[in-house]
């Protein structure tokens, strides 16, 4: 089906085998029926040689995790230019450093910020935008980070829901995909279970069904991206069950 989303794997999943064999591990990617990938590091390539590497094997770059610190000042058009030559628009931003989100007025500031900075790479077809860990939905100041921030960004700001860590918080991610609407183009498929830390997708206690239709019904979702931290195989056996799960699940 046409509108099928595709999925991609985070990278991060693999750190230590790509820290390796970069070049074995984006293979062996391919190979598994994944149809990008998104970065965490660049393992000492250029973006020239990432992009041919990726492209050698057909996987898209649909995004990288990039440190906040890489988009301020002269860092953001090096970061940029970077970006544009692995033809990725995304550069989502996977944490903050505590005084960015230390109280209800540090995320305000915080949200201010990510407008300026996607005001500034707006006209070169770029998106800035955040990816959640637990702490966003812990209450600071009678309301959730996570709609503090995301209540005051701009509509282009990407909402990255990471949909493990969200469960890890006490949040279901439905509904901020519904209260967000069209703005999470990218989500971070990963598993969570209250009673076994190294589930894989499909087998813990997030309600993959509802998180599927809500990202293809309102959430304007354009890739999925499996991110697998916990191992109870080896890590490149776990994102290849995952993305076995997911066929099962009829996503691919």
């Amino acid at each position: 089906m046409s509108d099928r989303i595709p999925i991609a794997l985070q990278l991060y999943s693999i750190r230590e085998d790509c820290a390796r064999d970069l070049s074995y591990c984006l293979q062996a990617v391919a190979q598994m029926g994944y149809e990008g990938v998104e970065f965490a590091g660049y393992y000492d390539r250029t973006a020239e040689e990432l992009r041919g590497m990726c492209d050698d094997l057909g996987l898209k770059v649909v995004g990288t995790h990039t440190g906040l610190n890489t988009l301020l000042g002269d860092e953001l058009q090096k970061t940029v230019a970077f970006n544009q030559t692995l033809g990725n628009p995304y550069l989502i931003v996977p944490g903050l450093p505590e005084p960015y989100r230390n109280s209800r007025q540090a995320w305000l500031e915080t949200a201010k910020l990510f407008n300026e900075i996607a005001e500034k790479i707006a006209d070169q077809g770029m998106f800035t935008g955040y990816h959640n860990h637990a702490v966003e939905f812990a209450p600071m100041d009678g309301e959730l980070p996570w709609d503090t921030f995301f209540g005051n960004t701009r509509d282009d700001v990407v909402m990255q829901i990471d949909t493990g860590n969200a469960l890890h918080g006490g949040a279901a991610s439905v509904p901020f995909l519904e209260r967000y609407p069209g703005r999470a183009k990218l989500v971070h498929l990963k598993e969570y279970s209250a009673t076994n830390d190294k589930v894989l997708i499909g087998e813990g206690d997030v309600p993959w069904d509802e998180v599927f239709h809500a990202c293809e019904t309102i959430g304007g979702t354009e890739w999925y991206i499996v991110e697998q931290e916990s191992y109870a195989y080896p890590p490149i056996e776990c994102v290849e069950r995952c993305i076995d799960n997911l066929r099962k699940m009829g996503k691919i």
